[in-house]
C-alpha cells in the first residue's frame, strides 16, 4: 500500500508540474506508468532545485541530497525513505542511478547561471539532462539503442529549452550561446529536427515506443522555432491531443 501511495504522489506531482508529460505517461501501459511517474517526479525535483532559492549554497545542498540518494541506490544498500526516492529505488539498477547522478551534476549549471559558451556546450547540457532522462525511461521499457533514444531526448529537450527562453530572460539569465538570438534559436531548432530525424531513421524498440509519446508535439514546436524564431509556438490543445492519441495507437 505504501508503494502504491508513493506512486500516486509522484503522479500527482508530475500532473501539477509537467501536465504535458503527465498526459503522455497516462497514454502508456499501466505497468510502465508505475516506472515513469517516479522517474519524472525525480526530474521535477532536480530541475526545480536550482530555482527555489536565491542562495547558491542551499541549491547545491538540494542537488547533493539527490546525488546522495542516487548513491544509495547505486550501492544497493539501505535507501532513505522518501515518496520519490523509495519508488525510484524499486525501478533503478546501478547503471540507471549513475546515469541520473550525471543528470543532477549537469543541473549545477542552472545554479551558476553562466551562459553556454557555444552551441556544443548547450547541446551537451541538453543531452545530459533531457537525453539522459529519456534514455533512462526507455531502458526501463527495454530499449537498448542509446544513440537513437538520446537523439530523441535531445530534440525534445531543445524544444522545451527554446520554449523556456523568454522566462529565463525574464529571470535575468542569458540562456543562449553568443550570436544573434533569432539565428541561434532557428539554428538550435534545426539541430533538434535533425536529431529527431536520426532517431526516426534508426528505429526504436517496440517496447520502448510508448516512452516517446512525450515527443508528440516536439516536431511541431521545433519546426515553428526554426521558421519563426522570434515567436513562441502556440500549440493547439485539440490537435495536441489528436497527435498524442494517434501516436499512442501506433506505439
Amino acid at each position: 500500500m505504501e508503494m502504491h501511495d508513493d506512486i500516486t504522489a509522484c503522479a500527482a506531482q508530475v500532473q501539477r508540474g509537467d501536465p504535458e508529460r503527465f498526459r503522455a505517461v497516462m497514454a502508456t501501459p499501466v505497468a510502465l506508468r508505475r516506472m515513469l511517474f517516479p522517474l519524472y517526479a525525480f526530474n521535477l525535483e532536480v530541475a526545480r532545485a536550482p530555482w527555489v532559492t536565491k542562495e547558491p549554497l542551499i541549491a547545491e545542498m538540494r542537488l547533493q541530497w539527490w546525488r546522495d540518494a542516487l548513491g544509495e541506490i547505486a550501492n544497493g544498500g539501505q535507501v532513505r525513505r522518501h515518496e520519490v526516492v523509495t519508488p525510484l529505488a524499486a525501478i533503478l539498477d546501478g547503471r540507471g542511478a549513475r546515469d541520473l547522478d550525471d543528470l543532477v551534476e549537469a543541473r549545477r549549471a542552472d545554479i551558476e547561471g553562466t551562459p553556454p559558451a557555444s552551441t556544443d556546450d548547450l547541446t551537451r547540457y541538453i543531452d545530459r539532462t533531457a537525453g539522459t532522462l529519456l534514455w533512462t525511461a526507455a531502458r526501463l521499457a527495454g530499449a537498448t539503442d542509446a544513440p537513437a533514444i538520446r537523439d530523441a531526448g535531445l530534440a525534445q529537450g531543445l524544444a522545451s529549452f527554446l520554449s523556456a527562453v523568454p522566462d529565463l530572460v525574464d529571470k535575468a539569465r542569458n540562456p543562449l550561446p553568443p550570436g544573434e538570438p533569432h539565428d541561434m534559436i532557428s539554428g538550435l531548432a534545426t539541430i533538434g529536427l535533425a536529431a529527431l530525424d536520426r532517431a526516426k531513421a534508426a528505429g526504436i524498440a517496440k517496447s520502448a515506443r510508448p516512452v516517446l509519446l512525450v515527443l508528440s508535439d516536439t516536431r511541431v514546436r521545433l519546426r515553428a522555432f526554426a521558421d519563426h524564431p522570434g515567436q513562441t509556438p502556440q500549440i493547439n490543445p485539440a490537435l495536441s491531443r489528436l497527435r498524442l492519441g494517434w501516436n499512442a495507437l501506433r506505439a
